[in-house]
């Protein structure tokens, strides 16, 4: 069985996309070593995933999406003669293998106001169009799943939950020294609350800076705010709320940041705060947990299912209910440290070699 999978999101920056396709690489590699497998890339591929070096590569030009999908990736497909390939979300119409597509989630039909009207376009042709083609659908939590099943009619049997897991490369770290040092490297003087993930609407940060002025403002604490992800869309409220609100000396913007720095900046923090609108998984908090790092996460969506008791869960939209949980975690020790101690063990209960499993198995009913 000749496997594609369509990796131009590695070296691009895409957040979830980019983390996804890289661990399922790396975990097929580990569970799957005589696997014959062709990696799809662009043309910033970024570094070489461990374990994965006996896969063939092959850029795909020209890049932009507009002839990528329909006309140069399926040409490249053909020309390695593949039985399945895997993509995320959009598939060639033309596809001359059989498909495997992961849809995360639906966030366009439910929320499309958090979308630019060009995007939630896109999904809503594409999306359905690539689910009708293909022979096994890939998802991340049950949540999406029914999501999947209730919008677009899919047959039940056809839908797979594949849960995401943190990578290994998010662990506790135990030298001081390195804490010190990632933030020295931002610029963070004290301790931090700490929030991962690109700048767009759904990540519901200008709630999160609402919680956080309160805070600061009732002098429950003098923690900085740090958010870490790069510029997605609609991003320029986020800024603004930022500039209002009376602590933006206090509020520090990283950017897109290299994993490495991702994972210390986990373990440095005093809490990780995720108040995610929607998610069709939400990977940031078991990263968090999987650093030994409390937290205060959504209650909506899939959040109950990845992380159970492990966490304080809220509603995201209300603003004295985030602030309160941020408050609570900060001020009691024993909460902390039964967060940090469940947190553990509920990043280790996921694991992206039992998914990449689920994820061969469809590999070869799509083959079949």
């Amino acid at each position: 069985m000749k496997v594609a999978i369509d990796a131009h999101a590695l070296g691009s920056g895409l957040g979830g996309n980019e983390t996804y396709i890289r661990n399922v690489i790396r975990a097929l590699a580990a569970i799957d070593p005589d696997g014959d497998y062709t990696l799809f890339l662009g043309p910033r591929s970024g570094d070489e995933i461990a374990g994965a070096e006996h896969m063939r590569r092959v850029v795909v030009h020209p890049h932009s999406p507009l002839v990528r999908i329909p006309l140069s990736f399926p040409l490249a497909l053909a020309r390695a003669g593949a039985d399945v390939v895997h993509v995320q979300y959009f598939a060639p119409p033309l596809c001359p293998a059989r498909l495997v597509v992961s849809v995360h989630d639906i966030a366009y039909e439910r929320y499309p106001h958090f979308f630019t009207p060009r995007e939630v376009t896109r999904f809503r042709v594409l999306v359905p169009l690539a689910i009708r083609q293909a022979a096994v659908v890939l998802t991340l939590s049950e949540f999406s799943r029914r999501d999947i099943l209730r919008r677009y009619r899919t047959p039940p049997e056809k839908v797979v939950v594949a849960p995401c897991a943190a990578d290994p490369a998010f662990r506790k770290i135990d030298d001081p020294a390195q804490l010190v040092a990632i933030k020295e490297r931002h610029g963070i003087d004290g301790p931090y609350i700490l929030c991962v993930g690109n700048l767009q609407p759904r990540k519901n940060l200008k709630t999160l800076i609402a919680a956080y002025v309160a805070l600061r403002t009732a002098g429950e604490t003098r923690h900085k705010l740090v958010l870490v992800g790069r510029k997605a869309w609609l991003y320029d409220e986020i800024f603004a709320a930022a500039r209002d609100s009376g602590f933006a000396g206090d509020l520090v913007f990283t950017g897109y940041l290299p994993r490495e720095d991702v994972v210390a900046l986990y373990n440095a923090a005093d809490l990780f705060v995720y108040p995610s609108i929607f998610e069709g998984f939400g990977l940031p908090p078991l990263e968090a947990m999987a650093c030994g790092t409390p937290v205060v996460s959504s209650s909506t969506s899939s959040f109950p299912e990845v992380v159970g008791d492990a966490a304080l869960t809220v509603d995201p939209l209300d603003v004295s209910a985030l602030a309160g949980a941020m408050a609570r975690v900060l001020h009691d020790p024993a909460l902390r440290a039964r967060l940090r101690e469940r947190g553990l063990r509920r990043a280790a209960a996921f694991s992206w070699e039992a998914t990449a499993r689920i994820i061969l198995e469809a590999y070869r009913r799509a083959a079949g």
